[in-house]
């Protein structure tokens, strides 16, 4: 049996046991043969079982329900041979955070980044730098793409301190970056844009800086008559 198979067979039990929510103990008490199965056959980088990568494939009603161990509290530390197996392991894919030439590539796009992710959150500060390092690509085109991300033009620490939260409390299985977006999207509500004295006008022959001194001379103007 493969890893389709055993999802098959889990999607069947929890559609006939109907839990409000199910974790990896419920797996192991429920379907150990295919508890077994992910601790021989689907692990991350670094040797746990990879249950995003399970969780992910099941019925979408079911990554709804799944609950996440959380990581016990640790102290920050710094280890680049576990970043390394990641970044190894899609070497020839980092092309994906500044083009996406193919559908394949957002699947390893988040592949990716949820492993660095889940590295973060067990607290090695370089994976989290390493997240905001690929992310940041992604998140100046929203903001080049789309008006209700353009808000955060020129708050480039904000977005950073986001990201972070954004490490800190994803659990969801599904996308990072869709959790992400939808973070920026959210708490941009009635943040007031950066204007720019060099920002194009109208037809764009004129900046908003020839208005400024328009006014202002104008005033002087004014005063003096």
């Amino acid at each position: 049996m493969d890893l389709n198979d055993h999802i098959k067979i889990l999607n069947e039990l929890l559609l006939e046991k109907q839990p409000l929510k199910f974790s990896p103990s419920w797996i192991y008490k429920n379907n150990p043969s295919a508890y077994r199965y992910f601790w021989k056959n689907i692990k991350t980088e670094t040797g746990n079982i990879d249950w995003d990568k399970i969780t992910s494939n099941l019925d979408r009603p079911f990554q709804n329900k799944w609950v996440r161990y959380r990581y016990k509290q640790s102290k920050p530390y710094e280890k680049q041979s576990e970043i390394d197996l990641i970044l190894t392991k899609y070497k020839d894919k980092l092309y994906m955070f500044i083009c996406i030439l193919k559908k394949e590539d957002r699947i390893f796009q988040d592949r990716m980044l949820v492993s660095l992710v889940r590295l973060g959150q067990k607290g090695n500060i370089l994976a989290q730098q390493e997240v905001i390092k690929w992310v940041s690509y992604i998140v100046d085109d929203w903001i080049d793409k789309y008006p209700q991300i353009h808000k955060w033009k020129g708050y480039r620490d904000e977005v950073d301190d986001k990201i972070r939260s954004c490490i800190r409390c994803y659990r969801y299985t599904g996308s990072f970056l869709g959790y992400l977006f939808r973070t920026l999207e959210y708490s941009a509500r009635g943040k007031p844009p950066i204007c720019s004295l060099d920002d194009k006008m109208f037809d764009g022959d004129k900046t908003r800086i020839d208005f400024v001194v328009c006014e202002n001379q104008y005033t002087f103007d004014t005063i003096n008559q």
